[in-house]
């Protein structure tokens, strides 16, 4: 969101172009990965419930390996993406700036598929408070980052997709530490080892039906990005839903605690053989759901005329925006609570 924000404020065009290549982005790499990587919820948490400790290092380790060799493709697709975005019709001026910030987008992938699986593995032992703390050091981190690479430096959108590369870095190396060091990791990671390598088919054959859970819906709302590129007056389009969108994945990550915390708790307890404790923790994350997904509606709504300021200083895509949110916050309420009916069921993948 910050690297968006930092974007929107050098201009129309590099906002639509940033918006186009985060778009394709998410839809061809960060959707996918993410997927991929909820199969250790499953995996994980379950072993943890029975508590057999050793597996969840093995399932990092094999998660690192699967989401390493999906990373090939999606490097090709980002390198090639503004060719891409001009065979699907999009207007040339942003199709090259979308290129060149999703070349400047590769880095990140190096550090992302780590960290991702480092977050699963310490999420399903309910070690939440160093992933938190990390995270947030990361993003106050993140915009002095975006600061020095956009404006000091001088590279423009490209030091905003660069920035996401250096944080994901960050994040990653406090998390590495966290489990080198801390006790509470002791009995769940001992080292590397060679079983990473081994039963990979299997693997793969649970993350795919993970990834479609996460990827498809995903899809649904980014390729909407990707056909606003198509409409009159592309870049207003384009930076105004993409802007929309943002500010959703934004909201989207409390239901999406809700659904890691639900997933998790619920593949303890199967675990555990306590079915019971399953059923009664899936009622309280639906309670909770559905009073966020009221509260933060109602404040999309109430902000509705200043929030784009935020990213923009166009008056017109200002009063768009504003137009936008009402509907926004309709498609937030309801997608929160079925983020939360989709975590009771990745444990039973």
């Amino acid at each position: 969101m910050v690297s968006v924000m930092f974007v929107g404020h050098l201009g129309e065009l590099p906002l639509a172009g940033a918006s186009l290549a985060t778009s394709l982005a998410n839809v061809t790499g960060y959707s996918l990965l993410t997927g991929m990587a909820s199969a250790m919820d499953t995996l994980c948490g379950q072993a943890y419930g029975a508590r057999q400790y050793h597996l969840l290092g093995v399932y990092k380790q094999r998660a690192m390996v699967v989401l390493a060799l999906a990373c090939i493709p999606i490097a090709f697709v980002w390198a090639c993406a503004g060719r891409i975005l001009l065979l699907l019709g999009q207007d040339a001026a942003i199709a090259a700036e979308a290129g060149a910030y999703a070349r400047w987008l590769l880095p990140s992938l190096a550090a992302y598929v780590p960290l991702q699986c480092h977050i699963r593995f310490l999420q399903t032992q309910s070690v939440v408070l160093p992933v938190t703390a990390s995270s947030g050091a990361t993003a106050l981190l993140h915009l002095l980052v975006c600061w020095l690479l956009v404006f000091k430096a001088g590279m423009g959108s490209k030091g905003a997709a660069l920035a996401n590369a250096v944080s994901y870095g960050i994040n990653l190396v406090i998390l590495v530490i966290y489990v080198r060091v801390s006790s509470a990791c002791k009995s769940t990671w001992s080292g590397f080892s060679g079983e990473a390598f081994k039963e990979l088919r299997q693997f793969m054959a649970l993350a795919m039906p993970s990834a479609m859970m996460i990827c498809l819906e995903w899809w649904s709302f980014e390729i909407l990005v990707l056909l606003s590129g198509l409409l009159p007056n592309p870049q207003l389009e384009t930076s105004v839903l993409s802007i929309c969108l943002n500010t959703g994945a934004l909201l989207y990550m409390v239901p999406l605690g809700l659904c890691s915390s639900i997933s998790t708790r619920v593949s303890n307890e199967i675990g555990a053989g306590q079915p019971r404790a399953a059923k009664q923790a899936f009622r309280v994350v639906m309670y909770m759901a559905f009073s966020e997904g009221l509260v933060i509606s109602l404040t999309m709504f109430m902000l509705r005329n200043f929030w784009g300021y935020m990213y923009s200083n166009e008056q017109e895509v200002v009063t768009y925006i504003a137009r936008m949110l009402p509907v926004l916050a309709i498609s937030f309420f309801i997608d929160g609570l079925h983020s939360s009916l989709s975590g009771k069921l990745y444990p039973k993948i």
